[in-house]
Formats: C-alpha cells, structure tokens, sequence
C-alpha cells in the first residue's frame, strides 16, 4: 500500500565488526521497531543484516517472511514462509502453513494453493472455532473457484492510466466530478531506485487530475483538504454536488484509525471541513470509505467500520441521512456482504440499486477481490466481477463513472521500482476506440458448453437408492435439485459413517476427507450444472439446435437388473429438474415447438453398475464401504457427457447465431467493426462464393473460404462512418457454391457529429 520513511541510523558497530549476540540483537530489535513502524523496507534490510550472521534462526526467518508479507512481496514472501514451514511444519508458528498457501494464492499458483489449504483444514482440525480453521476451509473453496474461472473468456481491456496521474507512490481512486478525477496518493517528495523515501511529511493527501478530452491532465495536491499531521484520502460527493464526505485518518505503523468528514464545495472551492458525529464516527472504531448513496429512494452513507457489532474485521455499513447531511441515523450493518474478513471500499450504484465492494473471504483471485451485491429488498451473495477487473493481487475502490470502470490494484504491470506488487495503480476498463459487437462465434459457443460437458463432465451426485429407494420403477417425480438438497443433509451422517472406528486423528482427517468430496463433487456438480443450463439456454434462445448424451451409473449394491432401473430414475430426475427449470423455459425446446426453431433433444443411456469400480464393496453388510464411503459414493452419478448441434431441418447449411449487430449511437469518423461467426451443420465441406455490398464504405475480412463438417468461420465486417450521417444500415451477402439462398449480416447505427468538450 505505501513506500517507507526513509530512517536515519547511525550504528556503532565497533572492532572490525565481529560476529556477537550484541550486533545481531541490535539489528533484531532496531528492524522490528521498523516494523512495528511501517517501514518495511527498513526492517526488511536489518533483518537481512541479521540473518546473514544466523541463517538458521526460525525467528528470523518468521520475521522476514512477515515483513515480506506486509511491504506485499508475494514471492518472496512465499519462499521464506515456505523455509519456517519446512522446519517447524506449524509446531512452532501455526500460522506457517496458512501464509504460505495464501502467498501460493497470491502469486496465482492455484492448485498448489489448495493442497496446502487442504493441509491447513487438517492441521487446524482441532480448533474448529478458531480464524485459522475458518480462513482455511474458506480459502479452499475459492481455490476451486480460481482454478474453474481463471481462464474465464473476456473482451475487455484494462488500462493503467498515464503517469499524470500514476507514480512509483501508491494511488487510490474516488470519484469523477466537475470533470476532475480525485483520488488519494502516498507520495514522498523524492523516491531512489531501491524505493527508498526521502519526505519530510509522508502522509496520505487528495488529488485531482482534470478530465479533458479523455486525456487525463496532470494531476494537483487539494491543499484546501490538507489537515497537519493527518492523512486524508477516500471521498464522495452528494447528489447536489455541494458536499463531500472524505476519511481523515492518524496512523500508528500504518495501523490507520479514520473518521469521515464533510466539507463544501462550490465552484472548485472547498470550505468548512468538519467531523461528522458520534453516530457515524463511534469512539475507539475506525470509520472510513464513505460512499454517498440512494437506497429505495433514502438517501444513505455507506461507509466501512470495525465498530461492535460487525462480523469480524472491517464491515460494510450504513446509515441514513437527511439531505443536507445534518441528522445522521444509527448505522445498519449489510450483514449479507460482510465476513470474518475485511469488507472495504463500498460504492453504490443508485440506478441499478447494487453495492459494489472489496473482500478478501469471499471465493476470488486474490487477496481482495471486487465483488456486487444486487439490492431486492435485501442484499443478494457477492458476486465476484472476475477477470479482468480483479486479479491474484489486491483490487480495491471500484465505481464506474458514464461508460468507464476506474479501480485501484497492485497488480503486475503497476509501476515500481523493485517490488513489483508494492504499490496500487489506478486502472480503468473503457470501451475500445472501435465499436466491436459481441464476439458471437459458434464454435467458440460450443467450446463453452464443452468446457462443462468435457473438462470434466457435468456431474450430478446421489445418496444410496435414490431418488424413491426399494423400487423398481423408472421414473421419479422428483427434480434433481430436491434430491441433492436432501443428500446434502447427510453430510454429517457421510463423516460419522466413514471415520467410524479410526482413531481420533484419522478420524478428523476422514471427515475432512468427506467435506472435501461434498464440496468438490457434490456442490460443484450443482455449480456446474446450474452455468451448463444458463449457457445453454442462451444458445436455445438464439435458435441452436443442440443433442444432450446423458449417461447414467450407480454403485454395486444391488443387483444389475435393479441398477439400471434406478439409473433410469436419476435420470428422469434431470429431465423433471431441465423441464421445471426457470419455469419451465427448456419445454419448448424439448417439446421442439420453439418459434425460433431451437430444439433439445436428450438421448440417455442407463449403464447400471457395469462400468462401476469393481473395487468397491458389494456387501449390504458394509456399509461403511458400500454405501458411506467416498469410492461407493462417487459412482452414484448421472453424467452430462458431450453437447452436439443437431442438423437444421433447413437446406441451406449455414448456422449463424446473430446476424445484425446494434452499434447505437457512434460519432461521425468513427469505424465501426463486427465479428460474426458462421458454423457448417452439415455432412459435406462448404464453399463460400462471394460476399457482395452495395457500399463503398465497408470492408470485409473472412478467415476462411472453405468450411468442413462443424467447421467455423468468422466474417469480421467493418463500417467507415465519415461520411455517413443519421440511421443507417449497412449489409452484406454471403453467397454459397451449389446453394442459391444467401446469408445476409447487418450492421445498423445512428451517427451524429463529433463535438469537442
């Protein structure tokens, strides 16, 4: 988050320097008071000093790896914590084994992030109550999480903005007004390459940068806001623009306790700072992060405390307020977005009624990851915002300002000198200078429905002769949703049954064993399905004709007769659960009585316990093996296998999902571009013939001329607008050897003058 104090010391090293107890407990304690300060560079280099006369001191060791971990030097932060743990292995720092998979986390290495959370939960599994338990399990589950989205598909760029505006100091972004872009530096007066800071007031200060013609000028300190020995910084404006809420913050070691102030503003001027009162600002609590906001027609504060009251750390909060910002009401803590964890940097979206935040407990990439939460007369689950937005390090102070994202992140790329995530940079994620449509490419449709179907397949899991057992039928009324609720139910039952008869540390590890498969089987295979569907519908929605393989499995315990009739019913659970799905959307497709011509045909197939392990017990009598172990227990599933296009009824063999692109509103000189993809449906190879305009004004690009069965093509098609004006429509026809029919795309917009700010 900051550079450091640059200290003055002189030391008195004495006889040529020899090695004693006396020097290396000097450099000790002399880095731990930097550290106890902030300035973690400084402690970093005495440790450094210290270690280099004993290299084998576990302390010393711990210390530089904590000192790593705070100056957000993920790398070698991991490689020292990754020392203490090899020696001690938690006996001596439990937390050792913690940091170390959260280093793992945040230098992106995923996977071995999660065996070494999967260590923790065990390691900590006698103290169940306790953080460290807690985080890990929590952790766990947002590996799985980063591993399925971290190669997520995005169009959107992120753009570091210039260096009017960033530095090799920290920056935190606020607000847009008045056409000024404020935000919060800790800059020193002069920074040397070792990142060394030479000032001679280092505290948090506000600043603006005005806006003008989408070039961001160079930036100014609001001296006006300046307040003697205190850092200032955070910031929000009222609807009337005439007043801001901004944090007036003492530090002790960067251990920062905060109020929220207002002060006026009027013309560029800023007057009449003062404290907001009790109620806002509780004594002994750090209230910080105000964000103005209208919550169902209330005008509201939020703002982010450690007061009482909360669920652990720093929460979200927020209290209602008169329009003149005089009476201020108790504050109400938005218990459905805060955790164990620090929740920071609120910021309410009055029109779409959605708070956006910061976290580092809920499922992300990183240490704290951006997250939304939809106001419906309660709060909604965070939803993470995902890549690009967020990243393995800390992305904090989201808002979006018109068409343009601004947040603020210590990710690789921002600037540095030597630590390469020491600092935040402000970034913005804002439309390309090309109107591109949507990418609607089908075979990149069809490689995301296989990234559900494929990698692995989507996978629904079953408690023992269910759904309806001790029957023969093939059919159930029951939706597949009410059978997972009902095994999930048994979790505790599943730990009893599978750590029965261990001994007390075998035991634990069993049953930590056991919510490991319910959480990376069971729940994920809900997860899993629930996207597949979403996706799916989409594609429906467009007119895609699609084939579902479902095949069917069940664990040797009964006979095979009866296997495959109960494969049958976990079957027709799926299908109870695709037909009332949303109401019962997927039934015309079913049904295939689609208007758009969409259809779903699924074709299944009942294995029984055929192709089932043959390891697992078949004795009714042991159940423990047969019924409640994690073996017999994953081969009671029904399985998503593969998606396939059905061929369209119609002769002409080109599937294109969209064939018109919208650009809007678009200034005069402005090139418009559109990506359409084509997908060949049928048995034989294609041969594109022509693409014939009647415009002198677009350009076309295809990558290929010849198509194979399910083979794709992409037309890229672009529209110069100078000397257009008005409603417009631009066309292109797309003409097929052997084929007298042609596909036409489309791009329609409205083109008004460009006019300067």
């Amino acid at each position: 988050m900051s550079r450091f104090h640059l200290i003055l010391f002189v030391f008195f090293i004495g006889n040529n320097g020899a090695f004693s107890q006396t020097k290396i407990g000097k450099y000790i304690k002399f880095a731990d008071a930097q550290y106890l300060k902030g300035d973690y560079y400084y402690a970093l280099q005495y440790y450094k000093k210290a270690l280099e006369i004993d290299s084998n001191s576990i302390d010393l060791l711990w210390k530089y790896a904590e000192t790593f971990r705070s100056y957000k030097d993920y790398r070698n932060a991991e490689y020292y914590y990754n020392k203490v743990y090899k020696r001690e292995e938690t006996r001596l720092y439990p937390n050792s084994l913690l940091y170390l998979a959260l280093m793992k986390k945040q230098n992106g290495k995923y996977n071995e992030a999660l065996k070494l959370f999967k260590l923790a939960k065990r390691a900590y599994a006698k103290t169940k109550k306790k953080y460290r338990y807690k985080k890990a399990k929590q952790e766990f589950k947002s590996c799985l999480w980063a591993i399925d989205y971290q190669n997520n598909l995005t169009k959107d760029s992120v753009y570091a903005l210039p260096e009017t505006v960033n530095s090799y100091d920290a920056e935190f972004v606020h607000t847009v007004h008045d056409g000024q872009l404020i935000f919060s530096s800790l800059r020193a007066d002069s920074i040397s390459n070792k990142e060394e800071v030479y000032s001679k007031s280092y505290k948090t200060k506000l600043f603006s940068s005005l806006i003008y013609d989408t070039v961001y000028q160079e930036n100014k300190i609001i001296n006006d806001l300046l307040i003697e020995d205190f850092n200032t910084g955070n910031g929000t404006f009222s609807p009337d623009g005439k007043t801001y809420y901004f944090s007036v913050c003492e530090d002790e070691g960067y251990n920062y306790r905060c109020q929220i102030w207002r002060t006026d503003y009027d013309n560029g001027s800023w007057s009449n700072p003062i404290v907001l009162p009790g109620v806002v600002n509780k004594e002994g609590s750090n209230t910080t992060m105000p964000c103005y906001g209208n919550l169902k027609g209330k005008d509201v504060l939020f703002f982010s405390s450690n007061r009482s009251g909360g669920k652990g750390g720093m929460d979200i909060w927020y209290t209602r307020l008169n329009y003149k910002g005089k009476e201020y009401y108790k504050p109400k803590n938005v218990r459905k977005v805060n955790s164990l964890d620090n929740d920071i940097c609120p910021w309410w979206d009055t029109i779409n009624q959605k708070l956006y935040f910061s976290s580092s407990w809920f499922p992300g990439f990183g240490g704290y990851d951006i997250f939304e939460s939809l106001y419906e007369g309660s709060f909604t689950t965070p939803k993470n915002l995902k890549r690009p937005i967020n990243s393995q390090a800390n992305d904090i102070y989201y808002f979006s300002n018109n068409d343009t994202l601004y947040f603020s992140s210590n990710r690789i790329g921002s600037m540095s000198k030597k630590n390469p995530t020491c600092c935040s940079d402000i970034f913005t994620v804002t439309p390309p200078p090309i109107v591109f449509d949507d990418i609607i490419d089908t075979a990149i449709t069809v490689e995301i429905l296989n990234h559900f179907v494929k990698r692995p397949p989507v996978k629904m899991y079953f408690h023992n002769d269910r759904p309806n057992p001790n029957s023969t039928d093939t059919i159930t009324k029951l939706n597949y949703l009410s059978t997972y609720q009902s095994y999930k139910g048994l979790l505790e039952t599943y730990k009893a049954k599978y750590s029965n008869g261990l001994t007390e540390q075998k035991a634990l590890e069993a049953q930590e064993d056991m919510e490991e498969f319910f959480l990376q089987y069971i729940d994920r295979g809900v997860k899993d399905l629930d996207e597949f569907s979403e996706i799916l519908l989409i594609e429906l929605n467009k007119g895609g004709r699609f084939k579902l393989t479902i095949q069917g499995f069940a664990s040797p315990l009964a006979a095979t007769d009866y296997n495959v009739n109960l494969t049958k019913r976990r079957i027709s659970s799926y299908m109870n659960y695709l037909k009332e799905y949303h109401g019962g959307v997927f039934l015309p497709y079913l049904n295939e009585t689609a208007s758009n011509g969409g259809a779903l045909l699924v074709e299944y197939s009942p294995y029984g316990e055929n192709t089932a392990d043959q390891q697992i017990s078949d004795n009714p009598s042991d159940k423990k093996k047969s019924v409640y172990s994690i073996r017999a227990a994953k081969e009671r599933r029904v399985e998503i296998q593969s998606v396939s296009f059905l061929k369209s009824e119609n002769t002409f063999p080109l599937t294109v999902p969209k064939t018109v692109f919208d650009a809007k509103t678009v200034f005069n000189g402005q090139k418009i571009g559109a990506y359409f993809s084509m997908v060949n449906t049928s048995d034989t190879v294609v041969l594109i013939d022509s693409i014939v305009t009647s415009y002198n004004d677009i350009f076309v690009e295809i990558d290929s001329k010849t198509l194979n069965p399910n083979e794709a093509a992409v037309v890229k098609m672009y529209v110069n607008t100078s000397e257009i004006r008005g409603i417009n429509a631009r066309h292109i026809d797309i003409s097929l050897i052997g084929y007298t029919e042609k596909q036409r795309l489309s791009i329609i917009s409205e083109v008004i003058e460009y006019q300067k700010k």
